[in-house]
């Protein structure tokens, strides 16, 4: 057995894959601090869960922001460190199976990467401050609360009417043929006095997707093409789905999150070692 191992060293936590042959092991994700005590205590979750021995594995490959703390090696297994938007444009289209999109990585900010893997061009378009630590800030500030998946629990009380102000309030007429009346025209721009903590949970979860989404539609634009494939922790939040369905709708583009979208960059990083034997 010749095992690839893929790790996303992150700001807050570390994923891990692997690849045993053509078949994707089960992903593991590990909580920590210290990148480097996350690193090993994940790689050690993960072997032991898989009940793979250190023999097995041909080597890790190491992506991400923390990867700079590691070395050369992990328990004396070859450690080689993947290009971050690389790992992001190789893992979107792996899990969506196409051959061309802007893959978007949703993480503590957002990153957006033209993939097209017909000619193995993975270019960083730009990025974006706006992401999971935008939401976790203004909701530990506005509601006293610290992760994302609480504030999307909160939100799925919530009503968007009374924090966003729609382009219906402010014109009776059609401003545009590809623009809705239910299109957002101000993030926050009609907060009511009654707005509750689900209201502004809601809120903003939708100012979050909405400016992520509409940056991935202008990268699309830019490269002349309709697939956009989003990965990255905020991916499984519930009411992503709904958020950039009708977004996707509005402005005749294919959004995607595929299943295990959340692991799409250290997948993305195993698979340049799959790809690279």
């Amino acid at each position: 057995m010749s095992i690839i191992v893929g790790i996303d060293v992150g700001g807050s936590t570390t994923k891990i894959v692997g690849f045993d042959g053509e078949r994707l092991l089960a992903p593991g994700l590990v909580k920590a601090n210290d990148p480097i005590a996350s690193v090993y205590g994940g790689f050690g979750k993960f072997t032991s869960d898989n009940k793979i021995a250190l023999s097995d594995i041909e080597k890790i490959m190491v992506t991400g922001v923390g990867s700079s703390f590691l070395g050369d090696n992990i328990y004396g297994v070859e450690a080689v460190h993947v290009n971050e938007f690389r790992a992001d444009g190789l893992g979107g289209l792996y899990l969506s199976q196409i051959d061309e999109a802007v893959v978007v990585s949703m993480g503590t900010g957002t990153a957006f990467v033209y993939a097209n893997g017909a000619t193995d061009e993975y270019t960083h378009l730009g990025g974006t401050g706006v992401g999971g630590g935008t939401l976790v800030g203004l909701a530990d500030k506005l509601l006293g609360i610290r992760t994302a998946q609480h504030v999307s629990d909160l939100a799925l009380g919530g009503d968007i009417a009374n924090i966003d102000l729609l382009i219906s309030d402010i014109t009776e007429t059609d401003i545009s043929p590809t623009l809705s009346n239910s299109a957002t025209a101000s993030n926050f721009g009609r907060v009511s006095d009654l707005a509750s903590r689900e209201d502004i949970a809601l809120g903003l979860i939708n100012m979050v997707f909405e400016t992520i989404a509409m940056l991935a539609i202008f990268s699309a634009r830019m490269k002349n093409i309709k697939n956009i494939v989003l990965i990255g922790n905020l991916t499984v939040l519930p009411q992503a789905m709904e958020i950039f369905q009708k977004l996707e709708k509005m402005f005749g583009v294919n959004i995607i999150i595929p299943e295990n979208a959340a692991y799409g960059t250290v997948i993305g990083a195993a698979l340049e070692g799959k790809n690279n034997r």
